[in-house]
């Protein structure tokens, strides 16, 4: 075994601070979260909250768990996730898998026209207009309307330009035609980076707030829309609402929606994690 010289010891130990301080950032915030919204209701509005909870309340989660409305927009954000991901991730797969030819006719004009819109936009205003006269207003119209990404696209073309060549003259010289080569080929040899597409397709989906807020009526809105009309509306942000009369404050039920709308990602993201280096390398290697 190889024994590590003096520079490389150090830049090993700065190395894994480094990593450590990393980790630390980023849990520190969950648990803050979580802290503040079972803490007692006056150290949360006196940000006596450091890390660990000061006294205990779990009316704030209670009074969010017994509120119909955040759960029918929680519906709403699970029904434009899971159909919006699907629509996204179809269009983005064939798109792709059709890019990746070089036997496409115009093919460079549309690689140039999808890398185009990266670079270029219409700007806010007239693609809001765009979809106002599109009639993009209701669940279905946002999900079509919003369900194509050309950074998505590149990742997954380009992880479809590694795919062998001569496997896939195999399949034709077989009378395998062209769907069953994406299905059969294609796809099963590409799964780290329509791993790593689908997840980020579906974490847009349910972290989107702009476009949601102005496009789709108050009945359709999904969870993040919700959390911050209801915080500026219903409980008003000037916090006069007595903390000790509701047995919680305003900064508690703001952290306990937070904590409920994070449990999906929780749970599904460290199922994908491993998805991610791999499908990320591979479709980000070719041009």
């Amino acid at each position: 075994m190889k024994r590590m010289d003096i520079s490389e010891k150090i830049f090993s130990i700065i190395a894994h601070v480094l990593l450590i301080l990393f980790a630390l950032a980023c849990v520190y915030p969950l648990i803050f979260v979580v802290s503040s919204a079972i803490s007692a209701p006056l150290a949360v509005e006196a940000g006596k909250i450091v890390l660990w909870p000061v006294g205990f309340q779990m009316k704030a989660l209670i009074a969010v768990a017994s509120d119909f409305e955040f759960w029918l927009s929680y519906c709403n954000t699970i029904f434009l996730t899971i159909y919006g991901t699907a629509i996204s991730m179809v269009v983005a797969i064939t798109g792709a898998y059709a890019l990746s030819k070089t036997r496409l006719m115009f093919g460079r004009g549309f690689n140039f026209m999808l890398v185009f819109t990266m670079w270029f936009s219409a700007g806010m205003i007239p693609t809001y207009m765009n979809f106002v006269r599109l009639g993009i207003n209701n669940r279905f119209g946002f999900i079509l309307g919003l369900g194509f990404n050309a950074f998505n696209m590149i990742l997954l073309r380009n992880a479809f330009t590694g795919v062998p060549h001569e496997i896939e003259e195999a399949a034709t010289i077989d009378g395998a035609t062209e769907f069953q080569i994406l299905s059969k080929i294609y796809i099963p040899m590409s799964t780290s980076s329509i791993a790593t597409v689908t997840m980020f397709f579906a974490l847009s989906r349910w972290n989107g707030y702009f476009w949601a807020q102005w496009l789709l009526p108050y009945e359709a809105q999904p969870l993040q829309v919700y959390m911050r009309t209801y915080i500026d509306k219903k409980l008003g942000v000037d916090g006069s609402i007595d903390p000790e009369i509701l047995g919680y404050s305003l900064k508690s039920y703001q952290y306990s929606m937070i904590v409920c709308s994070i449990i999906p990602i929780i749970i599904i993201y460290p199922q994908m994690q491993k998805y991610f280096a791999a499908g990320v390398n591979v479709g980000g290697v070719k041009e």
